[in-house]
């Protein structure tokens, strides 16, 4: 009898063991391989340069233990790129974008944020308004009253196309203003560097960028910076009032985030929430923000699905009031 019982009490150690095991395992079998950071965008630019921080600094911070990869996708303004993590797991993961939901009200992508799963926003570029030096408007608010008194008297320059951000902040600000914003003349260039040419030439009256291509030129007093997109005035630029102080209620980031395939586990969101949350506080991050002229924006997975949700209804609103869509 003894025997039986101490027979019973080891087989129950087992399965207590080999449970505790089991557990322990799969909370610890994610990641179970390589992890791949998806680029939808060629070498050298802000997708491309945000994988590549997050790869350096997960490894050097000792964050991940995995090995990380970076893999440019280019092509179709993302397309490509997130085609490509649609097929793949949680060990896959991708830089995004406004883009990812302006391609499809478009009409240039099937793809929507819900065929994702967010895990981050990470940080935003914010979008100034440039008039040149001899202009005859020293605000925003100057130009916001011209637009509402003739909507097509002034010139816009903007690149590389209608429907980024650039051209539906503008719009944003337009619209909050009061402004017809079907009838804004814009002018379509290739590339924020002919922004600034057509700017700094005379060949447009206002002209809309990222801060990043008209700060060097505010600074260098080339042509003027009249309002920036931001909740409050940006370092290096303190001379510049945000569209809040000249009465148009609106704050519209540039932003960049993380997503992952569809249908990942609980488990996986929060692995990916965990490693994500830690880097944001890093001292290396923190300076990379600050040396390329982002802004730090981040917002956890479950904060960046309400975000992208508030951003689609934004945005669809801004294409269908501004005529790109019918």
């Amino acid at each position: 009898m003894k025997k039986i019982i101490s027979f019973i009490a080891i087989l129950s150690l087992l399965f207590v063991a080999a449970c505790s095991s089991g557990a322990s395992g799969d909370k610890e079998s994610f990641p179970t391989g390589n992890i791949e950071f998806v680029a939808p965008a060629t070498p050298g630019g802000g997708w491309d340069a945000t994988a590549r921080a997050i790869q350096k600094i997960l490894k050097d911070e000792s964050i991940v233990d995995q090995n990380i990869n970076v893999v440019n996708k280019p092509g179709g303004s993302g397309e490509v790129g997130w085609q490509y993590l649609s097929t793949k797991d949680a060990h896959y993961l991708s830089i995004n974008s406004s883009l990812l939901i302006t391609n499809n009200l478009l009409g240039q992508s099937e793809l929507t944020y819900e065929d994702f799963t967010p895990l981050a926003i990470l940080t935003t570029e914010w979008i100034s308004i440039a008039v040149g030096n001899d202009s005859e408007f020293k605000t925003a608010k100057d130009v916001m009253e011209q637009l509402k008194k003739d909507p097509g008297s002034l010139t816009i320059a903007v690149a590389p196309g209608l429907g980024n951000n650039d051209h539906l902040s503008f719009v944003q600000a337009a619209k909050t203003y009061g402004v017809d914003v079907s009838k804004l003349n814009f002018m379509i260039y290739e590339s924020g560097g002919d922004v600034v040419t057509a700017l700094l030439g005379g060949h447009v009256d206002v002209a809309t960028m990222a801060v990043s291509e008209s700060k060097d030129q505010h600074i260098a007093g080339n042509f003027r910076v009249i309002s920036v997109s931001s909740d409050e005035r940006i370092e290096g630029l303190e001379d510049v009032p945000t569209w809040k102080e000249q009465g148009v209620d609106m704050v519209f980031p540039h932003w960049r985030g993380i997503m992952g395939p569809k249908d990942m586990t609980e488990e996986e969101i929060a692995y990916w929430d965990k490693v994500i949350g830690e880097m944001v506080e890093t001292d290396a991050w923190k300076d990379l923000v600050k040396n390329n002229d982002w802004t730090s924006f981040y917002k956890n997975s479950s904060e960046a699905a309400k975000f992208l949700e508030e951003q689609t209804t934004m945005y669809k609103d801004l294409i269908s009031e501004s005529g790109l869509v019918d």
